[in-house]
């Protein structure tokens, strides 16, 4: 039981651990202090996604994907092999 109890133990520390953001850092001192570190989020810099520059890169990117889509399925439709002259298809002309 105190096998299972410390492998439980030092997981629920690992997932601790992999959650929140600590880093390590060297101070004046020659020791190693853990700092609590934040996140910045920058709306407006050119690759974050609510900036002009991500939405006019994310809207180009859909259209192109989406024509690129249309075409593949048009020359699919348009170039797909008919089976003519056998039965039950007719012979083409």
């Amino acid at each position: 039981m105190t096998g299972i109890a410390k492998r439980l133990g030092l997981i629920a520390a690992a997932s601790i651990f992999m959650v929140t953001p600590l880093s390590l850092q060297p101070s004046s001192t020659s020791l190693v202090t853990i700092s609590l570190d934040s996140a910045e989020a920058r709306v407006g810099r050119p690759l974050t996604p609510m900036s002009v520059a991500g939405v006019n890169r994310r809207v180009h990117r859909r259209a192109y994907y989406g024509a690129a889509a249309a075409g593949a399925a048009a020359y699919g439709t348009y170039r797909y092999p008919r089976a003519c002259g056998y039965y039950p298809y007719p012979p083409c002309y």
